[in-house]
C-alpha cells in the first residue's frame, strides 16, 4: 500500500461556520479527501450535503447534524458519488432520507466498487476511514431536479449533467443566496479531472465549461466549493476561466499537431506559471488528457 503523505482525511465537526441563517458548513481546512459539508435547516427538517470519507467520518457528521436538528427530520444528499462525498451514506440509513439524481445513483451502483478499491490503495489512513464501507442505495432518486421543503425554506437539488462526473449535482438555497458546488468548483487548487482511461472517462472538460458558464451567470452570494475556502460568485468565474484556458492552450497545440506528451509538458508549465499558488498540480495532466480526447472527437465530449 502506498505511503499517504497528507494529514489524515478526518472531518472536524468542532469548527462549524455559520454562513447564513440556520445554515452551517463544516469546512475542510484544505485537508485532502475532506469535503466541505453543509447542514441546512428549515422549520421542520434539516438537509446534510455530503458525508465525508467512509462510515466513521459520516457517523461524526450525523452526530453533529442530529444535535443541530434538535428533533427536526433529517435528509441527506451528495453532490456526486466520489468516496469523500458519498461513501459514508450508510451511517445515515436509519435516521435520514437519502436523495440523489439518477445519474449519480447509476454512478454509485456501476462504479462505486471500483472507486472503493482504488481509494483503499491510496494509503493506510484512507483505507482506515473506508474500512467497513457499504455502498449506499438512495431512498429517493429523481431525474430533473428536486425541490426539498425544509419548512419555510426550499432547497433545490439540481443535476448539471456530465462534467466532473456523470452525476454532478449542485445544491442551492435561494433565500440565502448559497450554492454548494461539489467538485465542480474548488478553491485554491487545480480542477480535479478524474480521467482514468480506460477505466473511467466520464469527466468532460467541454461540458464542464458550459456548466460553469451557467453557474457563474447566476451570481450567488456565497459559494461553497467541494474543497477549499468558501467564496462568492468570483470563485465560479475563476474556475470557468481556468477551464477555458486549459482547453484553449491544449487545443491550440493539438491544432498544430503537437504530440500529447509535449502538450502536457507545455500546458502544465504554463498553468503553474499562471497559478503558482494553487495546489494539486497533478490534476493538470489529467485535464489535458481529457481535453486532448475531446479535441480528437471534434471538440465534443469524449464518448
Amino acid at each position: 500500500m502506498a505511503d499517504y503523505p497528507f494529514p489524515d482525511p478526518v472531518v472536524e465537526t468542532s469548527s462549524a461556520q455559520e454562513i447564513a441563517r440556520d445554515l452551517v458548513v463544516l469546512p475542510n481546512h484544505d485537508v485532502d479527501l475532506v469535503p466541505n459539508i453543509g447542514v441546512i435547516g428549515g422549520a421542520h427538517s434539516v438537509l446534510v450535503v455530503d458525508t465525508g470519507l467512509g462510515p466513521r467520518n459520516a457517523r461524526d457528521v450525523l452526530g453533529f447534524a442530529r444535535d443541530y436538528a434538535k428533533g427536526r427530520k433529517l435528509y441527506l444528499t451528495t453532490t456526486h458519488f466520489h468516496p469523500e462525498h458519498a461513501f459514508g451514506a450508510q451511517a445515515f440509513a436509519d435516521e435520514a432520507t437519502y436523495l440523489v439524481n439518477r445519474a449519480q445513483a447509476d454512478d454509485l451502483s456501476q462504479k462505486g466498487a471500483g472507486y472503493l478499491a482504488m481509494f483503499t490503495q491510496l494509503g493506510a489512513p484512507v483505507a482506515r476511514e473506508l474500512d467497513g464501507t457499504e455502498l449506499p442505495t438512495p431512498d429517493v432518486v429523481f431525474d430533473d431536479g428536486y425541490a426539498l421543503d425544509l419548512g419555510g425554506r426550499t432547497v433545490h437539488l439540481r443535476p448539471t449533467g456530465r462534467a466532473h462526473s456523470r452525476g454532478d449535482q449542485v445544491v442551492t438555497v435561494p433565500d440565502a443566496g448559497v450554492l454548494f458546488t461539489g467538485d465542480l468548483a474548488e478553491a485554491g487548487q487545480f480542477a480535479i479531472f478524474p480521467w482514468f482511461p480506460p477505466h473511467d472517462t466520464d469527466v468532460s472538460g467541454v461540458r464542464w465549461i458550459r456548466v460553469m458558464e451557467g453557474l457563474a451567470a447566476e451570481q450567488h452570494r456565497v459559494v461553497v466549493p467541494g474543497h477549499g475556502a468558501i467564496g462568492d460568485a468570483a470563485l465560479l468565474a475563476e474556475v470557468r476561466d481556468y477551464l477555458r484556458e486549459l482547453r484553449d492552450e491544449t487545443w491550440r497545440r493539438r491544432d498544430a499537431a503537437v504530440t500529447e506528451e509535449t502538450v502536457v509538458e507545455e500546458v502544465r508549465a504554463l498553468m503553474v506559471e499562471r497559478h503558482p499558488e494553487w495546489r494539486m498540480r497533478e490534476w493538470i495532466e489529467r485535464g489535458v488528457g481529457c481535453l486532448c480526447a475531446e479535441h480528437a472527437a471534434g471538440g465534443v465530449a469524449a464518448p
